[in-house]
Formats: C-alpha cells, structure tokens, sequence
C-alpha cells in the first residue's frame, strides 16, 4: 500500500486567489518536498469560503499544516482550533469585523478571477462568527508578520498570537516581502523539512 503524502492547504487572502504569488510559491516548495499542497478557491462570502476550506480538510486525513494569508489567516485559525492543526499565518486578518474599513464594502471586482461581487454588511456578518478570541494551544501556530503591512496593524497579531512562535520584521507590505524565504521556516515548523 503506497503512503499518503503529507498536505499543506494554503488559504489565500480577501479578494485573492489560487493565482496569486503566495499561493503559487507555497505549491512550488511543497512539489520540492514532494508535499501535496492544495490551493481552494475561496469566495468573497464567509460561509461559502469557510465552506470550501473545511471540504479541502475533511477529505481524507487531516493536512500537516495550514497556511493563511490575510483573511485566510482568520480562516486558519478557527481552522486550526477546530481540527488542531498546525497553522502559520502570513500577515493575518485579527478580528476583522471590528477593523474593517468602509471601503470594504460594495461592488467589488476579483483582479485574478474577474469575478463582480458585492461585499455586504451581511457578508460582515457572517465573518464575524469565525472570530476566536483566545488561542488555546499556541505552540500550533508560527505567526508571520511584517511591521510595514499598510492594510493591517501587525500589532494586532502580535497581540493576539501572544505566547505563540512569532516572527516580525521591520518594513516590508502587506504581500510579506520575501516570503519565498520563509518557506523553509514554515515547512520546519511543521515537521515537513
């Protein structure tokens, strides 16, 4: 009987997709290691994304590690509470329901996908029930954040991943400058190296 490789599901950010630089970098590195990664797709709307996410999980055995971007890390980390996985989260969302800006909301256009949505306060609404205020294992977790990031505070992760393995560096953006580099750190922290 052949063995089950080991999987790493990455989950990109809001507005984002399988298509994007991060997500394609994590695949890239998982083929090196003969890890499987998976990539899903995940819409705009809360329930229909955690949806898509949960399905990815629940397959067949649990992956090794979580990997989430922005709002994915927010999805991530009520992932990785429910099913106790590993997770390492880029520049994660904390609580975005409570600092998400107006400008959130509305017509919308996804850049990879073309897709023409609009964002609601019901959407809001929803992503509001994935909020986990209290990490309760926090050797799980490897938060990723750069001091830079111009669409979230880092200080709010920094805050709320506290006791957890943290790796914060001065400058960079949103996108995490050099993330490529990091994916060594990430797989290691998951026992995947």
């Amino acid at each position: 009987m052949r063995e089950l490789q080991p999987r790493v599901v990455y989950l990109h950010g809001f507005n984002s997709s399988p298509a994007s630089l991060k997500a394609k970098l994590v695949a890239d590195h998982c083929k090196a290691l003969r890890i499987e990664a998976v990539v899903p797709q995940l819409s705009y709307d809360p329930v229909l994304a955690m949806n898509a996410a949960q399905s990815c999980i629940m397959e067949r055995e649990l992956p090794a590690l979580l990997i989430g971007s922005s709002l994915g890390g927010y999805y991530a980390t009520w992932l990785a509470e429910k099913f106790g996985i590993k997770a390492a989260l880029v520049n994660p969302a904390v609580s975005p329901c409570d600092h998400l800006h107006a400008d959130f909301l509305g017509k919308r256009r996804n850049i990879y996908t073309g897709e023409e949505y609009e964002f609601t306060r019901e959407h809001v609404k929803a992503l509001r029930q994935y909020d986990v205020k209290t990490i309760r294992d926090p050797s799980r977790y490897l938060l990723l954040v750069q001091t830079g990031d111009e669409v979230l505070d880092y200080r709010l992760a920094v805050e709320r991943y506290a006791g957890c393995r943290q790796i914060v560096q001065q400058g960079g953006n949103h996108s995490f400058e050099n993330f490529a580099g990091q994916l060594p750190g990430i797989m290691q922290f998951a026992g995947l190296d």
